[in-house]
């Protein structure tokens, strides 16, 4: 599942390989993007890997650092070989990553941009990442968010508009950090039952549906 996702993320001209040593003949248990190599699971492993694979067990502080290579075809590539380490430090298996630099650039941005995924696209502030350096302005940020998208809404009536911002920080799960519910009460000018009130009465209403 980690690999699919980073395949995922790294989109389709990035190729993945999943090896494992037990058997170098068929080394490769998962392949993502494999068009491009034609390589499937069950796949030997590569001389390349093999010479990384040295390298790996000769060397005591081996930092998997990107490196420049090319294919059989004599297709630029940047790679990666990432070590998996089992029992007492022994290596077990392998990761490698193959960018390939020669896509065209549309191809390659098609993956990036996310005016080409509209239904994953969203204007929506509760989609946006925030990088925060301290836990309160993690909470503080996201309380922000959550109440000028709520007080935007014309749906929401200003009666009914703490509730719907307590809703949203409990979808977003703000109220897994520590003090969350203090500091959110505080700004809020309610108190922290009610708070938990409409965390419940959202919980019942979830499952009903």
């Amino acid at each position: 599942m980690m690999l699919d996702g980073l395949g995922n993320f790294m989109g389709n001209s990035c190729e993945i390989i999943l090896h494992s040593l037990e058997y170098l003949e068929n080394s490769a248990i998962k392949v993502i993007n494999g068009h491009f190599s034609n390589r499937k699971q069950g796949a030997p492993i590569t001389n390349l890997a093999l010479k990384m694979l040295d390298q790996l067990n000769d060397s005591e502080d081996y930092s998997a650092m990107p490196y420049f290579n090319k294919n059989i075809d004599g297709v630029n590539l940047k790679s990666s070989t990432i070590p998996i380490f089992g029992e007492n430090n022994r290596i077990i298996g392998l990761i490698c990553i193959n960018m390939h630099l020669e896509q065209p650039l549309y191809e390659f941005l098609h993956d990036l941009l996310p005016a080409t995924h509209p239904v994953e696209a969203s204007n929506d502030s509760n989609n946006s990442e925030h990088f925060s350096d301290n836990i309160d302005d993690l909470i503080m940020t996201a309380l922000a968010k959550a109440k000028q998208s709520v007080k935007a809404d014309p749906k929401i009536s200003n009666l009914n508009q703490n509730k719907e911002i307590v809703i949203r920080l409990y979808d977003q799960g703000i109220f897994n950090l520590k003090d969350s519910v203090i500091k959110i009460a505080n700004s809020l000018d309610i108190s922290k039952n009610t708070i938990y009130l409409h965390i419940r009465n959202h919980k019942k209403e979830n499952k009903t549906e």
